[in-house]
């Protein structure tokens, strides 16, 4: 889940970390009220989910309450990256010095968290990374240990960090590992990290990305959840109780363990298709929750068919059959559906199917191929 830069802020603020003064308005006279309050130059900033907002027009500087409402105006009509702007925060403007980067980022590849710091801040840290890549000091975080002080510093002087600001700046890197556990965080940013004409060290801009999984730790967080800038099928799959992530294929996947669907989009890829998506019904799951997988995979105008491959455990493949006659019953199939059933009454699920146009497979890699076969011909394109 993301979070706008001003929730982000938020929880900086608390944490103890140095932020401009500032406000959210959802409307131009609200944006000059605040820029009133403050009193000093502020800057006017789109508050969406998506980056590059200041090259896309989304971050303007204003020097009177007057000229805030009118920026405010101009920015809250626009849509960045096809998200509509409806908020924007109003803070001051502060004279920047210097400009570094700070995260915590979850390294899959390596098992752990990651500690980066760059002396190259206010750009993407993905330009940086493939530009310069010998300008970012990544340092891994050992899970029982934590973040040590040592490795803090060692960050700082490996990126080139200023030696006036560097004991601010890893006092700002703890208190922000401390954020970033605390919020079961996967992404924890400040990027830029600004040293001021006053030799203030503050969070200009932060960036947070956190756990979905682990929100029923944080109802106070979940309440920032925003589904309107969600992908709109995996919003209703979400309420629905359904894991659904959306892809860019057009090969539906629908399987009951997470293991099994991944190893489907595998075999999906290796016999040259592209999968829409990724759909886990889960353990046990009931004839009416596969009839909504169902429905939920299509609903992408994208997909060409589906793709089911159930192995019976927990889960009963004549339930996840009766399942799926529910859902040619009640929605409108245009596409074939390939289903491959095995395990826990696989004989009675398959009779179930039996004289329906569906088509059956007994093995995973048959069932890949069945199914490109009757979308794409003897090749996926």
């Amino acid at each position: 889940m993301k979070i706008h830069e001003y929730q982000a802020k938020e929880l900086l603020e608390k944490a103890g970390i140095p932020v401009p003064r500032g406000k959210v308005a959802e409307s131009p006279s609200q944006a000059a009220d605040i820029a009133s309050e403050l009193g000093i130059r502020v800057v006017i900033k789109a508050q969406v989910h998506a980056g590059g907002r200041g090259k896309a027009g989304g971050i303007k500087l204003a020097n009177t309450p007057r000229e805030a409402e009118d920026l405010s105006a101009d920015i809250l009509q626009m849509t960045l990256k096809g998200l509509p702007v409806k908020k924007v925060l109003v803070e001051e403007a502060v004279s920047i010095q210097k400009e570094y980067y700070l995260g915590f980022v979850l390294d899959r590849e390596q098992r752990t968290n990651t500690l980066m710091v760059s002396a190259m801040g206010g750009i993407d840290i993905e330009e940086v990374a493939a530009n310069h890549p010998d300008k970012i000091a990544q340092i891994p975080v050992d899970p029982l240990l934590g973040l040590v002080d040592f490795q803090a510093r060692q960050a700082c002087f490996l990126a080139g960090i200023d030696s006036l600001s560097l004991n601010d700046t890893v006092k700002i890197i703890k208190k922000l590992f401390k954020v970033y556990q605390a919020t079961d965080a996967t992404l924890a940013e400040i990027n830029p990290l600004v040293v001021t004409a006053e030799g203030r060290v503050m969070a200009a801009d932060a960036k947070f990305n956190l756990d979905d999984n682990a929100l029923y730790r944080h109802p106070e967080l979940e309440s920032w959840k925003e589904e309107s800038e969600e992908d709109p099928i995996e919003a209703e799959a979400h309420r629905r109780g359904i894991q659904y992530v959306r892809l860019e294929g057009d090969i539906g996947i629908i399987g009951n363990g997470a293991g099994l669907v991944m190893a489907t989009l595998d075999e999906v890829k290796r016999a040259g298709g592209n999968p829409a998506n990724f759909l886990d019904i889960g353990g046990g799951a009931k004839a009416e929750l596969v009839r909504n997988a169902l429905e939920i995979v299509l609903m992408d105008p994208h997909v060409k068919g589906v793709l089911f491959n159930v192995f019976g455990g927990i889960t009963r493949c004549d339930e996840v059959a009766l399942g799926i006659l529910k859902g040619m019953e009640s929605l409108n199939i245009q596409c074939p559906i390939v289903v491959r059933l095995t395990g826990t009454r696989e004989k009675e699920g398959r009779d179930l199917l039996k004289n329906t146009s569906l088509v059956s497979a007994e093995k995973m890699t048959d069932a890949a191929k069945l199914i490109l076969e009757l979308t794409h011909g003897n090749s996926a394109e």
